[in-house]
């Protein structure tokens, strides 16, 4: 039994179908899935729906990190093993759930920061004063806190990195542009832009381009986002408007069917298991990238 958040982004259905391609008559599974439509009540019943049709695995993404401890007790209970897929919970008891599967948030930031000492360096820069503005996303989401975290790391070893300002963009593009709209207008100088997602992305190219600056390579600002799962992301990596993405990989079934096939064997599992991640750039062949992702 499948129970999904909803299909409110391109990365939530990319997620959906690898769970549908996966898990198929073909390869020993029959799924049930349920679409929880951004509301825990639904996700709640649904698990409870799964006990009752004895399902042998509950695959759980939960909208929330609290509030599951009762029925992850009445899963235990009818032993069913629960296995979280992409956000976490607060549990009183972690041995409520088998094992989490999903992002390595804190090392995408890292690998943000990573990317750009190695791009500065290339053009001569590492020595220079670099002022940088963050559009970080939705407060105390996990992506935001590791995202900034991560990247945080790298800040710290960089004396002459200067970090103007944060906020909170909310993951959309319409708040993105506004929150970098308003960071033009306080800042003459900004060199490098992180954005912590795709979306917010978008709205701050918008922004830097209205005020008459130019970003993405050959341009005076260095935009630096995070998710990379749109056909749009890399399209304004070719087009010169985006430097660097950093992947948030949607492919967790394979995953989850191999966590699957070890405890039928009666093997242990790891409790957290990160999805293998990318950085793509505006400097490779993209269009050889797009052609082997399914997303």
């Amino acid at each position: 039994g499948l129970s999904q958040i909803g299909s409110e982004s391109d990365w939530r259905n990319a997620n959906t179908e690898s769970f549908k391609s996966v898990f198929t008559a073909g390869n020993g599974y029959y799924l049930l899935y349920e679409d929880a439509q951004q509301k825990q009540e639904n996700q709640l019943k649904a698990v409870r729906d799964f006990i009752l049709q004895e399902v042998d695995y509950t695959i759980l993404d939960p909208i929330v990190e609290t509030g599951w401890d009762t029925v992850l007790m009445e899963a235990e209970d009818a032993g069913i093993p629960v296995i979280l897929v992409d956000r976490q919970m607060v549990l009183e008891n972690d041995e409520l759930y088998t094992c989490w599967v999903g992002s390595n948030f804190r090392e995408e930031g890292r690998t943000a920061g990573r990317w750009l000492e190695d791009y500065l360096k290339s053009q001569g820069r590492e020595n220079e004063e670099i002022r940088m503005v963050t559009l970080q996303g939705t407060p105390e989401s996990s992506a935001q806190i590791g995202r900034t975290s991560g990247f945080a790391d790298v800040l710290s070893e960089h004396e002459n990195w200067n970090m103007l300002d944060k906020r909170n963009g909310e993951f959309t593009q319409a708040k993105g542009q506004e929150v970098m709209g308003d960071f033009l207008k306080l800042y003459e100088d900004i060199d490098v832009v992180v954005s912590e997602n795709d979306n917010m992305t978008f709205g701050a190219i918008e922004a830097i381009e209205q005020a008459g600056r130019s970003c993405g390579p050959g341009g005076d600002i260095i935009v630096i986002s995070f998710d990379a799962v749109s056909e749009a992301a890399f399209t304004y990596m070719k087009e010169g408007r985006l430097h660097a993405d950093m992947e948030c990989n949607p492919f967790l079934a394979p995953m989850v069917d191999t966590i699957i096939k070890r405890l039928e064997r009666n093997e242990t599992v790891e409790k957290i298991q990160y999805v293998e991640e990318r950085c793509f750039d505006a400097f490779m062949d993209l269009d050889a990238v797009m052609e082997e992702r399914k997303y």
